[in-house]
């Protein structure tokens, strides 16, 4: 698997403390060097500190003893996750959701790519445990995970619906900032955000 991500060390993270052993990270895509994504992977202040070893080495990252390959591109396309043995890459940068975008990754070498977020001109959206069941590997390449909020209100409503029928709802969600979101002002781009 291949990591490319905004948030340096949690994709990865996440990944080493629910799925070691099942699941390989052989490669990460991050601007940030092998040295800040190693000490924000080892020391994290919602997570606590990770608790195997972990270190950079030659500009890439050693986590319990394996090498994981940092790439620093921004161009998906020129990633050679092919080379690296990468089947499945998970796109978390917020910025390649749309299709013709993370269509770069399938033109590095990956196979499949999964968009954390709310994308347009996916395959297929799928929420885990609503309608995974409608996941076609033979046409699906470029799936999107759709939303934090949608993965958290689908399950329930599924529930619901199946249990007893649902015509119509309302929801509401309060979230919390996010690393885009300034809790201090700051200069955006966006000047909501400001």
């Amino acid at each position: 698997m291949g990591l490319d991500e905004s948030d340096p060390g949690l994709g990865l993270r996440a990944n080493e403390t629910r799925n070691a052993g099942k699941v390989e990270v052989a490669a990460v895509n991050d601007l940030t060097d092998a040295d800040t994504n190693a000490h924000l992977l080892k020391y994290d202040t919602n997570y606590g500190q990770y608790p195997g070893k972990v270190e950079a080495n030659n500009g890439d990252l050693m986590v319990d003893g394996r090498s994981i390959k940092v790439f620093s591109e921004r161009d998906p396309a020129q990633i050679p996750w092919g080379e690296m043995g990468v089947d499945l890459v998970i796109e978390s940068t917020g910025i390649f959701t749309n299709a013709e975008q993370a269509s770069g990754h399938l033109k590095g070498g990956a196979k499949k790519v999964v968009i954390s977020a709310p994308a347009s001109g996916e395959d297929i959206t799928i929420v885990l445990g609503v309608n995974n069941d409608l996941y076609d590997a033979a046409k699906h390449n470029i799936i999107s995970n759709a939303s934090c909020t949608t993965n958290c209100f689908a399950t329930m409503v599924k529930v619901l619906h199946d249990a007893f029928g649902v015509e119509h709802g309302l929801m509401s969600t309060i979230h919390s900032y996010t690393n885009d979101q300034a809790i201090l002002d700051q200069r955006h781009g966006d000047l909501r955000r400001a």
